[in-house]
């Protein structure tokens, strides 16, 4: 049980900073793209089976990817 707990919120993390980072594109503001990349990877996470917790993770971790990625040089 604690192994595939486990296996899915990686996935989840990944999924979502993969996503996250998608939403460097048209946006110039920094909460335009935390936006953007929240609910990329929330509705990914929600559409792909998550639960509550799995889908509020994913958007924590992609907005913040969002809001991120021209500060890291990402976009």
């Amino acid at each position: 049980m604690h192994t595939r707990l486990s296996a899915r919120l990686v996935s989840v993390a990944a999924v979502a900073a993969v996503l996250g980072l998608s939403a460097c594109a048209p946006n110039p503001q920094d909460a335009d793209r935390a936006a953007t990349g929240a609910a990329i990877a929330a509705g990914t996470t929600l559409l792909t089976g998550g639960d509550r917790r799995d889908v509020a993770g994913a958007a924590l971790l992609g907005g913040a990817a969002g809001a991120l990625c021209d500060d890291v040089g990402v976009c």
